[in-house]
């Protein structure tokens, strides 16, 4: 049988604020020695939290003084192992604090976000025991690619807006200092990254430190400045301030990490997955949860993945049965929409039929700078404030960009009716605040994963063709999620998945070994993609097979939208009271 998966899946993404793991030491009485309702309880636990980080505050909140944030200290956070010991203490008094709430006085919402939370802090007090497994590098998505980005898209609405980043940016060094910190103690517990992954992270520090005058953190700045009316001495003198700290601690701190990096090249001992670290298979176990929100055991979803590449497979040969054509079809397909305001135009149109109309939102899209465009994703959303979601940025890697297919179903799934439909519509819903800076990647992947499949089908292409490409690009991406299981939990090596891909007609020894290796750099990154997306699947054929006549696609969209991101376990525990039966 002839097929036609693609070589290469770099995976899309959503561009989160950085990942949050609740350290607080929260009371439960207000200041007159009454007992918060657990809806104040949660708001005072967001408020502490969203508080602790100014990058988190910005991008969460656009006007803090409507939730009560009037003083706040300026801060990056911090990275090292000493603050995740201190998690679990302050993790598990929450958690205390949390189960003091009667469960059967909370109203639906509450209860939906009470089993949430639950959730959430048992399965954070579980990781901690195993924070120097996390890597907060890596050459495609980690923080040394991701807090340029936040920086440079940092909004100014204010004077103080300017200032805080200002000052933000002047910790910038102190925070790459914590990153070194950390990967030190990783080096001498056995645990740092391969060198050939080491390389590629410096690689990418090194791209971000090109053309330092004209560079995109002093540019974007000058920009951001010409949308407040100010003076042209206070332009000038934020001018200067900025890129005095961009050249003489940014800079520096950067080529410092580099330093520190090559110093540590060489102390790596695990070239393969995790699984070949001490207890690797249950951090694995672990880290798939999180990352998926799908409670089966790995080997159980490792079947499921195989399952769901059998049924699109079949699909694709069924086409080539009836359509002996429509390999060359695909091949060489006439479809192209030469403008991406286009493109989402038609995809907010030809959504309709299937999903509730979106409350009137707008959109800007922007490039990635060229001296990062071989080490950021084809394109990622950022996350609008809850306070402000209808203003939304889409990056678009412009190495990736093109007008045909595929970059249209990408749109969608970083628009709509992908990230920024899905994130718009669970605020829409009015989402419990807290909920906004808890981390459920399975779903948000999943679910904007699922759109993308969709989205073939409502690019005006033959339906023969919008299921082959639909169901052959699914089937690619189950290969990346078997791979990632393969890799991690398996103990393959790149000999195995030669004889893995090599078996779908994947033969280039050098594609494998780059799909090898940006597994490698993100354990459980792929499964968030896919098995969120086959729940999302199989959830659908729940609901049609509980609702029956009843079903409607609009009204499961909505109903799990308004549920929001949680394991998927939960959305179908709740799933019969949020939807409304259609008559």
């Amino acid at each position: 049988m002839k097929r036609i998966i693609s070589t290469m899946y770099k995976s899309k993404t959503r561009l989160l604020v950085f990942s949050l793991t609740l350290v607080l030491s929260i009371t439960v009485l207000n200041g007159c020695g009454q007992r918060q309702t657990f809806a104040e309880y949660c708001n005072s636990v967001f408020i502490d939290e969203i508080s602790a980080n100014t990058i988190n505050l910005h991008y969460t909140i656009e006007n803090p003084k409507e939730y009560g944030i009037k003083k706040y200290n300026i801060s990056l956070g911090s990275y090292s192992s000493e603050d995740s010991r201190l998690a679990m203490d302050e993790l598990k008094n929450m958690k205390l604090e949390l189960l003091t709430y009667p469960y059967t006085s909370l109203s639906t919402e509450e209860q939906l976000t009470y089993d949430i939370l639950c959730d959430y802090l048992d399965t954070q007090l579980q990781l901690c025991s195993f924070s120097l497994y996390e890597d907060p590098l890596s050459f495609s998505n980690g923080m040394q690619m991701q807090l340029p980005i936040l920086l440079a898209e940092y909004e100014f609405n204010s004077k103080q807006d300017i200032k805080d980043y200002l000052e933000l940016i002047t910790l910038v060094d102190e925070y790459i200092d914590d990153i070194i910190e950390f990967e030190k103690d990783k080096s001498e517990a056995g645990l740092f990254m391969s060198d050939e992954l080491c390389g590629r992270v410096i690689d990418s520090c090194e791209a971000f430190l090109e053309n330092q005058d004209e560079h995109y953190m002093l540019t974007t700045f000058e920009n951001r400045l010409a949308s407040l009316d100010l003076s042209e001495k206070d332009v000038n003198t934020y001018i200067k301030t900025n890129e005095t700290v961009f050249k003489e601690q940014i800079v520096p701190a950067y080529e410092m990490l580099i330093e520190e990096l090559t110093g540590l090249l060489g102390t790596g001992k695990n070239d393969g997955g995790v699984c070949n670290l001490p207890d690797g298979k249950k951090y694995y176990e672990l880290l798939v949860y999180s990352e998926t929100g799908c409670d089966d055991s790995v080997e159980d979803i490792y079947t499921r993945i195989e399952q769901q590449r059998r049924k699109d497979l079949l699909v694709c040969a069924d086409l080539q049965e009836t359509n002996p054509t429509i390999i060359e079809q695909c091949s060489y397909l006439e479809w192209e929409i030469p403008d991406e305001d286009e493109m989402l135009s038609l995809l907010q149109t030809e959504m309709l039929n299937d999903f509730p109309e979106c409350p009137a939102t707008t959109y800007t899209i922007r490039y990635v700078d060229p001296a990062l465009e071989d080490y950021l994703a084809p394109a990622f959303y950022i996350v609008a404030p809850i306070d402000n979601y209808t203003d939304n940025t889409i990056y678009v890697n412009d190495a990736n960009n093109s007008s045909d297919i595929y970059f249209f179903t990408t749109l969608a799934h970083e628009g709509y009716p992908g990230h920024l439909y899905q994130t718009v519509m669970s605020y829409e819903y009015e989402m419990m605040p807290i909920r906004s800076i808890l981390n459920y990647s399975g779903y948000v992947e999943g679910w904007a994963t699922y759109i993308e499949m969709m989205s073939y089908y409502y690019s005006n292409l033959n339906d023969d063709v919008a299921a082959m490409l639909s169901h052959n690009q699914s089937a690619s991406l189950s290969l990346y999620a078997s791979s990632d299981i393969g890799l991690h939990y398996l103990g393959w090596d790149e000999n195995d998945m030669y004889e893995f891909w090599s078996s779908y007609g994947i033969t280039d020894k050098d594609t494998i070994h780059e799909i090898t290796q940006l597994i490698l750099a993100e354990p459980g990154n792929y499964l968030k993609y896919y098995v969120g997306y086959i729940e999302f699947l199989e959830l659908r054929d729940y609901a049609k097979n509980t609702f029956g006549k009843e079903y409607s696609t609009i009204e499961f969209h909505r109903a799990v939208l308004d549920i929001g991101p949680a394991p998927f376990f939960i959305i179908k525990d709740y799933l019969e009271e949020y939807y409304s039966p259609q008559t």
